[in-house]
């Protein structure tokens, strides 16, 4: 299982990032490395995400001194969604069968946790993001028809989408962690426009199911001092709350996001007008 720690950082820091410095504080570029966990600590909120691609092995999730506990879901909880192939999750010793578009939330105290491929089947990349937690919740699985959907946007302004909330209060109890999917309609290329930010929340935006010339332009940074970050498939980039996180692709995408902090209010939003972009 690798790590790897990003530190917080302060907007009037960030304006005077140039293009590389933006890509190694936020953009996490190799979420899947196969027969590996591999993780990101974020000190905002203190976030951990990253990917689990088991092939032959099967790969366990562990605590240590990163995280001072002897077990990883000692004081967290986690959630999961398969992007691809066919696997199982193993909780506590119960597993569970994912295919792509379900998902999972385990709960803190949970003393064990690992990932491995079905025999036979598409080797299957399982997306992860996980938050401290002050309380134990049930583990369940959630399929994508279990997910809660929410339709928004206009044709007109290119941005119809289905929300599907995974972890979230109208479909299992969490402590703060918020976790879904957004799929965008065919023709429609902006997510979250108009923007928002959320003071009281961080996020972390995970895109996949894009063509290999797809890129998608992921905007960042306060309002009125946007920058963008070019994301390619299967990246994920790390959103402070106080940056703006919105963006417009080349072709097709989806994308996951999850957010952590001092609620789970999902519509507990900072609208940003379209004039006061800059």
């Amino acid at each position: 299982m690798s790590l790897d720690i990003r530190y917080a950082n302060h907007p009037e820091d960030a304006r005077g990032y140039d293009t590389q410095q933006l890509r190694d504080h936020f953009l996490v570029d190799h979420v899947f490395v196969p027969d590996e966990i591999s993780l990101t600590y974020s000190h905002v909120d203190r976030v951990v995400f990253g990917g689990a691609a088991p092939v032959e092995a099967e790969l366990a999730l562990r605590g240590g001194k990163d995280f001072g506990t002897d077990v990883f879901l000692e004081r967290r909880e986690l959630g999961v969604i398969c992007i691809a192939g066919r696997g199982v999750v193993t909780a506590q010793g119960k597993e569970y069968e994912l295919s792509k578009g379900d998902g999972m939330y385990i709960g803190m105290g949970t003393q064990s946790v690992s990932f491995k491929a079905v025999s036979g089947s598409q080797a299957p990349l399982f997306y992860l993001m996980s938050s401290p937690a002050h309380q134990s919740y049930p583990t369940v699985r959630i399929t994508k028809d279990q997910a809660n959907p929410r339709t928004l946007g206009s044709r007109e302004s290119l941005n119809v989408r289905t929300i599907y909330q995974y972890v979230h209060p109208a479909v299992c109890k969490s402590c703060q962690l918020s976790m879904g999917m957004t799929v965008l309609e065919e023709g429609s290329v902006w997510n979250t426009m108009p923007c928002h930010t959320h003071e009281r929340r961080m996020e972390v935006y995970f895109y996949f199911d894009m063509d290999a010339q797809t890129r998608v332009f992921h905007l960042h940074g306060q309002p009125r001092e946007t920058r963008h970050i070019v994301m390619a498939n299967q990246q994920a980039v790390i959103s402070p709350s106080w940056s703006i996180h919105s963006g417009v692709g080349t072709g097709k995408y989806t994308f996951i996001w999850g957010m952590a902090g001092e609620n789970q209010t999902f519509d507990d939003m900072d609208h940003v007008d379209m004039a006061d972009l800059r």
